[in-house]
């Protein structure tokens, strides 16, 4: 009995042992870079990226051509982030929502408007109204004011020599065609905001106004809806976008690369994504580690972090070595960014 016992155990420590050598023969063993070619959206300097979400929507209305001049006049080299949707009539626009109901003095699905008509009928894309849990309308419209009750104008922008106000006051629909050409050497991240047959629509006229700029290396498509990140591998895998096509992935992936990098495991982890856009922490995770930004560039994966508006929150990403921060607040990150004496 006793040597049965013994021998048990013996067996037991044997698995044990091997389980440990191939796991650490998984952690040893090098990353593949998913992304194969270089990075454009790794920190190319001391400091982190700087990304202006929605052009800094705390100091403009976000999505507006606007608010990316006044991010352009804080950073020359800021990262543009962005939201699209497509119009009635085929035109891909910046909005947050997909709907017009919370930020412009109209209501309505923006795919059931003409991109000609938000023009015609001057569409004022300068308001943070109230609005229920399907982004209508409830309650009366409030114009965009800062966080001290200051309203905001297109005048009210230090514009670049030579670039004059589209308006006094209206703050136009702006097209993703629009912020391409009006910065032709800033990166950009564009999130398709539509989901299905839709957002599919919004995904081709993207591709072809990337194609028509020859701006795929320096654009970032990214979406939360499963079958438009499907469709990001499926043109990827076919050869139906160049090489230099850069995507953020959906929940699905982010999670999958997470629990893996987690395990020690992530070598297992086979899409050409090309950056991880997260917060800070989600689900009790804290992605905001070194290991984690370390992890995933042995992937050659950039990560950037949103939506952080606190200065700590950005002097903490700065120091974990996270290849970019995305903020509301563009002159905030700027103050942060000249207290380290970097660039």
């Amino acid at each position: 009995m006793l040597k049965t016992k013994y021998g048990k155990k013996k067996i037991t420590l044997i698995v044990i042992a091997s389980v440990l050598i191939i796991y650490g023969a998984i952690f040893a063993f090098p990353r593949p870079n998913n992304f194969k070619l270089d990075n454009p959206m790794r920190k190319d300097r001391d400091m982190p990226i700087f990304i202006a979400h929605g052009g800094g929507n705390r100091e403009f209305p976000d999505n507006t051509l606007e608010a990316f001049y006044n991010a352009y006049s804080i950073v020359k080299n800021v990262m543009m982030e962005t939201d699209v949707s497509i119009t009635k009539d085929g035109v891909v626009i910046l909005s947050h929502d997909t709907t017009l109901d919370r930020k412009t003095n109209v209501t309505g699905n923006i795919s059931d408007w003409n991109y000609s008509d938000l023009i015609s009928q001057r569409v004022d894309f300068g308001y943070t109204n109230p609005t229920d849990e399907n982004d209508r309308l409830n309650g009366e419209r409030e114009h965009f004011k800062t966080d001290d009750g200051k309203e905001r104008y297109p005048t009210d922008v230090s514009y670049p020599e030579g670039v004059s106000p589209r308006d006094d006051k209206i703050f136009f629909a702006t097209t993703l065609e629009e912020l391409i050409t009006s910065f032709p050497d800033n990166r950009i991240n564009v999130e398709i905001k539509q989901s299905g047959e839709l957002g599919m629509k919004a995904l081709e006229s993207v591709i072809d106004i990337l194609r028509k700029h020859d701006a795929f290396d320096r654009v970032v498509v990214a979406s939360f809806h499963e079958e438009i990140y499907d469709e990001f591998q499926r043109l990827q895998k076919l050869k139906e976008v160049p090489d230099t096509f850069m995507y953020s992935p959906a929940y699905d992936a982010a999670t999958v690369f997470t629990v893996e990098t987690l395990l020690g495991l992530d070598l297992f982890f086979t899409d050409k994504l090309c950056v991880f856009q997260i917060p800070m922490k989600e689900m009790g995770i804290n992605f905001a580690t070194k290991h984690f930004v370390r992890t995933a560039h042995r992937h050659n994966f950039a990560v950037h972090y949103w939506t952080i508006n606190e200065p700590e929150d950005m002097k903490k990403l700065i120091d974990i070595g996270a290849d970019g921060i995305m903020t509301d607040y563009p002159h905030r990150l700027k103050e942060v960014y000249d207290s380290y004496g970097k660039k």
